[in-house]
């Protein structure tokens, strides 16, 4: 988990999460300057229903260590493998939690898929700010743009950062390939038109991966360049045209099964990395819809 500063560019922090092989980073521009924490992971044990902040006491901590004023925790989206810990976090070290605005189309979706209360809102102000399509933002000295990249879901934001992109769940690890496109609003054809303009950077762009799934004992990796992924990657490098890629997508998404996490995450990342409200007992619950998905 290197830290990393080339040539004034932001420096990185990556902390990996094992349980769902998810990746959280820290970007600021100098110790003791300001911060962003990108896609942090609320740890949740889906067998007796409890969280623990064990991964994001590390993130904590090496802002306290570093000197650091977090200004923003960045959502690249509502994720469907892993709880947010983005209100926990705001909560120890303030900053504003953040998220594309089409964040909104997500929460329409899944209100209606789990019947949510008739209190919950559908308008992102769960959320401290919106992001509008290629908005710029300070992170201290540093300034970040906000790309829109759908595919994955509607709502899929890249955080462009100097020479540094944080893609989310658009593309993973060359020899891993790119994100599945059949949750609810998800389209194999937006995703591809997405990557491409991810691609379309220049070569030595550094690209930040969310997930790292490596194959064949390779050791896990969360960094490679925008040239490596157009010469390297299996499923969208250079000469994979739209139909190609929209055929492979499709064809394998049929055959995934659902992410282990995906009841219990989303009706928490739709709320900013909040739990639903607690009912008449005091408890606050979570829904498992019957063949829903």
């Amino acid at each position: 988990m290197a830290t990393t500063q080339p040539d004034c560019t932001p420096m990185v922090r990556a902390f990996f999460d094992a349980a769902t092989s998810t990746i959280s980073y820290v970007v600021y521009d100098q110790p003791g300057g300001h911060a962003a924490v990108i896609d942090p992971v609320l740890d949740y044990d889906a067998r007796s229903g409890r969280t623990t902040t064990l991964g994001a006491a590390q993130v904590l901590a090496f802002l306290k260590e570093t000197g650091l004023t977090l200004d923003w925790i960045l959502e690249t989206h509502a994720h469907a493998d892993h709880l947010s810990a983005a209100h926990w976090l705001r909560e120890q070290a303030g900053g504003r939690i953040a998220i594309g605005e089409h964040i909104r189309e997500v929460q329409r979706i899944f209100c209606a898929i789990f019947n949510l209360e008739p209190t919950f809102r559908s308008d992102g102000s769960q959320f401290d700010y919106l992001f509008r399509e290629d908005e710029a933002f300070q992170i201290g000295t540093l300034t970040a743009h906000a790309r829109f990249v759908p595919g994955h879901t509607p709502a899929d934001i890249a955080y462009q950062i100097g020479d540094a992109v944080f893609v989310g769940d658009t593309l993973f690890m060359p020899d891993v390939g790119t994100a599945r496109c059949d949750f609810p609003g998800g389209n194999a054809a937006t995703l591809y038109r997405s990557i491409r303009r991810l691609l379309a950077l220049p070569g030595d762009t550094r690209l930040f991966m969310c997930h790292d799934y490596p194959p064949n004992g390779r050791a896990v990796g969360w960094q490679c360049s925008v040239a490596e992924q157009r010469a390297r990657n299996i499923h969208v490098h250079d000469g994979i045209d739209e139909a190609g890629f929209v055929a492979m997508r499709e064809a394998r998404d049929k055959t995934l099964d659902m992410p282990t996490l995906i009841l219990p995450s989303i009706q928490v990342n739709i709320r900013a990395g909040e739990a639903p409200p607690a009912e008449d007992n005091g408890k606050r619950y979570l829904k498992i819809p019957f063949n829903s998905l």
